[in-house]
């Protein structure tokens, strides 16, 4: 129903210009069709509606991290209306901490599946697709983990375990894992982050063998390499670029590059994204958006301002046109969509609004950025 809703205006618009916009002018009139149709539309639809069928529109599933420490019973399980919306925007979930190594693996030899059980549940219910986050990380390990005194032949051998354990378990229901997380340090020259402690024990060797062993336990699921602050061509994206020509000379089964992007205004937009995403595509790689916010500095008030609003729909809309003008940037995930349930204000002080849905399921212009950029790439074939 939905394409017909979006066809029946576009198409004296589009007049047999399908597949591009011949003019400033006629490009204006296909924006405010788009913009008229997919506000009445999206009253019983969402943004996984209106997007090409090439691209999964993805979330984090609110749990675990900062929300225990939060005067709300856990968002997943219990807000329905969360759960609604959840189901009804978004092709696509990422656990926000739910897969991470302090949850799904709290003591040595016992894991807890529970949690990420019930959200691959819900999302085969719902016809959505699964990204797996993450295997490799230097962050929010368990105690016995991080204070374990283990040779490197233990860690070697707990990592494998937990790797192919986990990664056996969702076999053929997690469609993409990012196998690699953060590993390369910020600054003008990155190095493989200290902290990391299977890097720091093993040798930076043991990323690919993290890939082998994902791959050995899903041969289906493709692998990406994940980090923050590599949107623009830089420093460090370099080191990432030069790491996958590594792996991928090495035969490793790497099939994806990640960026993040939790941006801020205090730094400029990366200008350069569709660039750099569109190097690593060059490469063979798939490309993915994967953790995409906007915070911002809030007064007294806690409230944006009207022109922040509007900045930070540019904003998301620059990041979405980024993907969409990159061929195998096939995954576009926000990390979260109602104020109420951001990481942004726990970890950055007096900043906070980073998401697309105010706290009571209001929709900010960036929503509505984001569905209107979506609905004109379906129907103009942009991608």
């Amino acid at each position: 129903m939905l394409p017909v809703l979006l066809g029946a205006t576009l198409a004296p618009a589009a007049a047999g210009e399908r597949g591009r916009v011949p003019d400033q002018a006629a490009e204006q009139r296909v924006h405010k069709a788009v913009e008229q149709r997919v506000h009445k539309a999206l009253d019983r639809y969402g943004l996984r509606d209106v997007a090409p069928a090439d691209l999964e529109i993805g979330t984090a599933v609110a749990g675990g991290g900062h929300h225990l420490e939060q005067d709300y019973p856990d968002p997943f399980t219990y807000d329905e209306q969360y759960r609604e919306a959840l189901a009804r925007e978004f092709s696509s979930l990422s656990p926000e901490n739910q897969m991470k190594w302090e949850f799904i693996h709290p003591e040595q030899g016992r894991y807890n599946f529970e949690p990420m059980d019930a959200i691959v549940e819900f999302a085969q219910e719902h016809g959505q697709e699964v990204r797996g986050h993450t295997l490799l990380w230097h962050s929010q390990n368990p105690a016995w983990l991080a204070e374990g005194d283990f040779t490197p032949e233990e860690l070697r051998a707990i990592l494998k375990d937990h790797i192919q354990t986990v990664v056996g378990r969702y076999a053929g229901k997690i469609s993409q894992w990012d196998v690699a997380n953060e590993v390369f340090t910020d600054g003008e020259n990155p190095t493989f982050r200290p902290e990391n402690i299977w890097i720091s024990e093993l040798g930076p060797g043991i990323i690919a063998d993290a890939f082998r062993w994902a791959h050995e336990a899903d041969p289906t699921a493709d692998l990406f390499l994940n980090d923050y602050a590599v949107d623009d061509i830089g420093p460090k994206s370099d080191a990432y670029y030069a790491l996958a020509q590594e792996l991928l000379a090495q035969g490793v089964p790497l099939h994806g590059f990640a960026t993040q992007a939790h941006l801020s205004f205090e730094y400029p937009f990366p200008a350069t994204l569709e660039e750099n995403l569109q190097r690593f595509d060059d490469l063979g790689l798939e490309t993915a958006i994967t953790e995409l916010d906007v915070r911002m500095p809030l007064g007294e008030d806690g409230r944006p301002t009207a022109e922040q609003l509007e900045q930070q729909a540019d904003w998301y809309r620059w990041a979405l046109e980024a993907c969409l003008g990159v061929e195998d940037c096939n995954s576009f995930t926000i990390w979260g969509f109602n104020d109420k349930y951001s990481w942004v204000p726990v970890f950055f002080e007096g900043t906070g609004a980073a998401n697309v849905m105010f706290e009571d399921y209001t929709r900010k212009p960036a929503y509505w950025a984001l569905a209107v950029t979506l609905a004109k790439a379906r129907w103009l074939g942009i991608r």
